[in-house]
């Protein structure tokens, strides 16, 4: 049985029955009864916690909940009310999840901004009805898959601005070291063991240890700490890494130097924030053969 599979049927008669507004009292003179009044208070098992963590419902305002909620499981089939009760859910689901998420995944922590709630249900509501909108369903799945990206970036681009730009101090004081070989796009890396073995292609499956570090020094991933050196097709990577792995003889240990739009660009992933140039120490030990 899931835990709110029917709870709007069943737990009319369960919910505190001191909370008034038209709460039916219990009057258990079957066995049916029983089982009716069981039901309910079972299905209820952790339904505040599900109010105020998964809807945000402040529970300070349970009469309220009541009160709704008999009136809900009491309209039976009429479509009206249905249909009412419906849209007053989806509304509250458009501004307290879909915009939070959005705004979450456009301007992350910061608050100060955030879209435009008028101009989303302006929008839903045409999209609903299917007409006087101003962009057609397939205009506005273009635009939004076009468009968000572009809004991401920018905004996480002016929130971590101070990473990005000692991405670039950073790559330009490694530029200068001696000993250091350029790759394509930016990558630089410097020999630490010259290997004479084959040369891997992209789509070779590669055996490697290796250690990555942000330029603050932090260690961020080793399979040396692993104690197992890590088997991965080129290809299946980072670009840097790709661009590294394809310019290395096998037996080769060379630390590589990776610009942010070589690594994980405006993604964050662990500790590594968006716009992070990455420093790797990759000991190329062999090429997988196909079996």
């Amino acid at each position: 049985m899931k835990k709110f599979g029917f709870i709007f049927a069943a737990v009319v008669a369960a919910v505190m029955a001191s909370c008034g507004n038209g709460t039916p009292k219990a009057d258990l003179k079957s066995d049916v009864d029983t089982l009716s009044y069981a039901l309910g208070v079972a299905q209820t098992q952790g339904l505040k916690d599900y109010l105020s963590m998964r809807l945000g419902i402040d529970t300070t305002y349970i009469d309220e909940f009541v009160k709704g909620l008999n009136e809900g499981a009491n309209a039976g089939d009429d479509k009206k009310k249905s249909a009412y009760y419906a849209g007053v859910q989806i509304g509250q689901n458009v501004s307290q999840q879909m915009v939070k998420g959005i705004n979450m995944e456009l301007f992350g922590e910061d608050s100060t901004q955030t879209v435009s709630l008028k101009n989303i249900m302006a929008g839903f509501i045409a999209g609903t009805l299917g007409k006087g909108g101003l962009m057609t369903m397939d205009s506005a799945s273009q635009y939004v898959q076009l468009n968000m990206p572009i809004f991401k970036r920018r905004n996480l681009e002016k929130t971590y601005a101070d990473n990005k730009k000692a991405c670039e101090d950073f790559m330009a004081e490694v530029a200068k070291k001696e000993g250091i070989k350029a790759l394509e796009n930016g990558v630089y890396y410097e020999v630490l063991t010259e290997g004479k073995g084959e040369i891997p292609a992209d789509t070779s499956r590669v055996k490697v240890h290796y250690e990555g570090r942000l330029i603050n020094d932090s260690i961020f991933d080793s399979s040396y700490k692993r104690n197992e050196p890590a088997v991965f097709a080129c290809n299946a990577v980072i670009p840097g890494w790709t661009n590294a792995l394809t310019h290395m003889p096998v037996g080769s240990k060379w630390k590589v130097y990776i610009p942010q739009d070589q690594a994980y660009a405006e993604r964050e992933a662990g500790i590594i924030k968006p716009f992070s140039c990455l420093i790797f120490t990759i000991d190329l030990q062999g090429i997988e053969k196909n079996k």
